[in-house]
C-alpha cells in the first residue's frame, strides 16, 4: 500500500536530487547500509516514510514482507484511491508495526522530536526504527551553512548531529543499537565515483564520526512493570479493543 502524507514538504524534492550524480553516489552508500541493518530485523510489518523510489529495492529484499510505503509527494496506489497521512499522526495503530525506517525524514521534518514520538507509539515493544541522516558535524554540515539559505536540496534541510538523534530516541523510549557512518568526501560532484574512495578508507579509520551521513538503528524498550495480583477481567472488557491491527490479506502488503 502507498500512502501519501497531507502536508508538503521540501522531502518531494529529495528523489530528484538522488537523480544527480552526487545523490547517487549518497544512494549507493546508503541502500548498501540500510540493506545491512534491515537483513537481521524480522517481523509482519514495515514502514517506509519518505524518498520510496531510491529504497524500493532494499526493501524488496528485506525479510519483512509486508511494507507500507508513506512518500511525502502525492501517489495513486494500483486501485486508483489515495490514502492521506501526516508524519506528525500516523495513520496507524499503536503498538502494530515491526519496523519503520526514516530515510532523511528527521532533516525535514518541522518537528523531528514529535515524528520518533509517533514511530514510538507506532512500533511494537522491541520494534526497530532505521533512521538515515546528514551529520552536520561534518564537511556536509558545514556545506549547508553557506547553502541553506540558497533553497537547494538537501542543503535547505536541517541537519542534525547524531547524538543529538540519540537523546531524542532516549526520551521517547528507544535504546541506540549501532550507529555507521558514510560519506567521508566532500559534498563535491567531482570527487565521487571509485577513484575517490581512499576518502572513505581513511575516514573510517582515523575520523569516523565526521561521515556526510550516518544511519542508525535504535529499539522501542520494553517497559518493566511490576506483577500485580491477577483478578478476573469481564470477557467484554477483553474484546471491546479498539486499536486494529493491519490485516495482511491479498498480495502481501498491508
Amino acid at each position: 500500500m502507498i500512502v501519501s502524507t497531507r502536508q508538503e514538504s521540501p522531502l518531494a524534492r529529495l528523489p530528484d536530487w538522488y537523480r544527480s550524480p552526487l545523490g547517487q553516489e549518497v544512494a549507493r552508500l546508503e541502500c548498501a547500509c540500510v540493506q545491512g541493518l534491515l537483513n537481521t530485523i524480522f517481523g509482519y510489518h514495515l514502514v517506509q516514510i519518505g524518498a520510496t523510489e531510491v529504497f524500493r529495492d532494499v526493501l524488496a529484499a528485506s525479510r519483512i514482507r509486508h511494507r507500507v510505503l508513506m512518500p511525502f509527494e502525492s501517489v495513486l496506489d494500483s486501485e486508483g484511491s489515495r490514502v492521506i497521512g501526516s508524519v506528525q499522526q500516523l495513520p496507524f495503530s499503536s503498538d502494530s508495526i515491526d519496523a519503520v525506517l526514516l530515510p532523511h525524514t528527521l532533516d525535514f521534518a518541522s518537528d523531528p522530536q514529535g515524528v520518533l514520538g509517533e514511530v514510538e507509539r507506532i512500533l511494537i515493544p522491541e520494534g526497530r526504527v532505521v533512521i538515515v541522516g546528514f551529520n552536520a558535524l561534518s564537511p556536509w554540515g558545514a556545506r549547508r551553512l553557506l547553502w541553506r539559505s540558497k533553497g537547494r536540496m538537501p542543503w535547505c534541510g536541517r541537519f542534525h548531529r547524531p547524538g543529538q538523534v540519540r537523546d531524542w530516541l532516549s526520551v521517547q523510549g528507544c535504546d541506540l543499537e549501532c550507529c555507521e557512518y558514510r560519506m567521508f568526501r566532500p559534498p563535491l560532484a567531482s570527487l565521487q565515483g571509485p577513484r575517490c574512495g581512499g576518502f572513505d578508507l581513511m575516514g573510517r579509520r582515523f575520523w569516523p564520526i565526521l561521515g556526510g551521513i550516518y544511519v542508525m538503528r535504535a529499539v522501542k524498550r520494553v517497559a518493566t512493570v511490576t506483577p500485580l495480583r491477577p483478578r478476573m477481567a469481564k470477557a467484554s472488557a477483553l474484546l471491546s479493543g479498539r486499536a486494529v491491527r493491519p490485516t495482511t490479506r491479498g498480495t502481501g502488503h498491508v
